[in-house]
C-alpha cells in the first residue's frame, strides 16, 4: 500500500547508470546481488528472474529474526502496492468489454461518495484515479496500524469497509484540482475497487480471482479479505515505524488496502503475472496501450501510467513494474516491454535507502541481461 519511502532516490540512482550508447557492466550473479541486499539490513531476501528458457532464484537471510530458519522456497508475502496493477488490469478489462469508460466520472458510479472539503467526484474520472492525477487525499496517514507500533498492536485486526476508508480521506481537502497535478494516493485504488463492484455486481476480490488469478493458475496468490494470517510457507515481516526497534508485523487484517495493497503472492506468481500482462495475454492491445502510456510522476522519480510505473533501465530503454510495501514486506518487480523477461525481489523488513537502491539495481541489471 505504501510506496514512497526512498523510492525516488533509488530510481534516480538507477537512472544515472550507463545509457544505451554505453555498454553496461556485466551483471553480478543473482545470488551475489541478493546477498548485497541482505547486507543492507534486510532480515530475509528472495529474488526470482524468468526468461523464456530459464528461471533463476536466490535467497539470503532467514525467515525470522534470531533464528537459523532459512527463507522459504517460493514463500508468500504481502505484495502491497503491486496490487494496484491487478486492480488497473480489471478496470481496463471492463473498459475493453464496453461496460465502463476511463472517462466516466466517479460520481456516475459512486454517487455522493467523493464529496466534502472541496472533493468532488463529479469532476474526477476513472482514468485520473488509476493515474493518480485525481488530487484525492491519501487515506494511509489515517490508518493507525500502519503508522506506529502502538497503533499496530491496537488495530492490526480491525476491519475497515471501503466506504469508511474513503470517508476518512474526505476529512481532508484535495491536493490539487483533478488533472492539475500528480500525487500518489491509495484512496484512488480503493475507489477503483468500489467501482469494479458497482459495474459487475461482484466484489473486487472475485473479479481479480476470475480475470487474473484463475486463468493464469496463480496458485499461491490470494485476496485475503479480513483474514489476518499468511497461509502456507512465508517469512515473518518486520517494521520499525521510524524507530530503532523492529516488531513482528506478520499478522494484519489488510481490509484497509482493498484494491490498493492487500494481495498476497509469491515472486514466481508475480513474474507470471507481469509476463502475461506485458505479453498481451490479459488485455486487448488498446487497453494495454492505455496502461503503458505514462506521464512524469515526480514524487516517485519515474513515469506512471495506469497502475504501472515506467522505470529506466541501466542499459537504455525502460521496463514496466511496481513497487510494493505493506508493513514488513517490501517488493520491487517488473518486466521488459514485451514481457519476455521478468524480475521480482522482496525483503522482510522496512527498506531504507540502501535497501531500496540495491533492490532496484537487481531488477534493472537482471532485465538488462541476455541469455544465449
Amino acid at each position: 500500500m505504501l510506496v514512497l519511502t526512498s523510492l525516488a532516490t533509488a530510481v534516480l540512482a538507477a537512472s544515472t547508470a550507463p545509457t544505451a550508447a554505453v555498454k553496461p557492466r556485466p551483471a553480478y550473479p543473482l545470488q551475489r546481488q541478493v546477498e548485497a541486499i541482505h547486507d543492507t539490513g534486510a532480515v530475509g531476501v528472495h529474488a526470482e528472474v524468468t526468461s523464456p528458457d530459464a528461471r533463476d532464484s536466490a535467497y539470503a537471510g532467514t525467515a525470522a529474526m534470531n533464528t537459523r530458519r532459512p527463507m522459504p522456497r517460493d514463500g508468500r508475502f504481502r505484495i502491497g502496492s503491486a496490487t494496484k496493477t491487478f486492480t488497473a488490469t480489471v478496470v481496463l478489462h471492463l473498459v475493453g468489454e464496453g461496460r465502463m469508460s476511463l472517462e466516466d466520472t466517479v460520481e456516475q458510479w459512486l454517487p455522493g461518495v467523493v464529496r466534502g472539503n472541496g472533493n468532488d467526484g463529479g469532476q474526477i474520472t476513472v482514468r485520473q484515479l488509476l493515474q493518480h492525477t485525481s488530487g484525492i487525499p491519501d487515506v494511509g496517514p489515517e490508518i493507525s496500524a500502519l503508522n506506529s507500533a502502538d497503533g499496530y498492536r491496537a488495530e492490526r485486526f480491525r476491519t475497515y469497509t471501503p466506504e469508511e476508508l474513503v470517508g476518512l480521506a474526505m476529512r481532508h481537502p484535495p491536493r490539487f484540482s483533478p488533472g492539475a497535478g500528480w500525487s500518489y494516493s491509495n484512496t484512488n485504488y480503493i475507489l477503483a475497487a468500489m467501482i469494479i463492484h458497482k459495474v459487475t455486481g461482484r466484489s473486487w476480490a472475485r473479479e481479480v480471482k476470475d480475470l487474473i488469478i484463475r486463468p493464469l493458475n496463480l496458485r499461491d496468490t490470494s485476496t485475503p479479505g479480513v483474514f489476518p494470517s499468511i497461509l502456507g510457507p512465508h517469512a515473518q515481516g518486520y517494521a520499525a515505524f521510524g524507530t530503532d526497534t523492529d516488531i513482528d508485523v506478520t499478522e494484519l487484517n489488510s481490509s484497509m488496502a482493498v484494491g490498493s495493497g492487500s494481495i498476497i503472492s509469491t515472486a514466481h506468481d508475480l513474474n507470471r503475472f507481469y509476463a502475461a500482462l506485458l505479453g498481451g495475454r490479459l488485455l486487448a492491445p488498446a487497453q494495454l496501450d492505455e496502461m503503458t502510456t505514462t506521464m512524469p510522476a515526480s514524487e516517485l522519480g519515474v513515469r506512471y501510467g495506469l497502475g504501472l510505473a515506467e522505470i529506466p533501465l541501466p542499459c537504455g530503454g525502460s521496463y514496466f513494474g511496481h513497487r510494493g510495501e505493506l508493513l514488513g514486506y517490501v517488493s520491487w518487480g517488473g518486466a521488459t516491454r514485451d514481457g519476455t523477461r521478468t524480475a521480482v525481489v522482496y525483503v522482510t523488513r522496512d527498506g531504507g535507502q540502501d535497501t531500496q537502491q540495491a533492490m532496484t539495481t537487481l531488477v534493472g541489471q537482471e532485465l538488462c541481461r541476455t541469455r544465449s
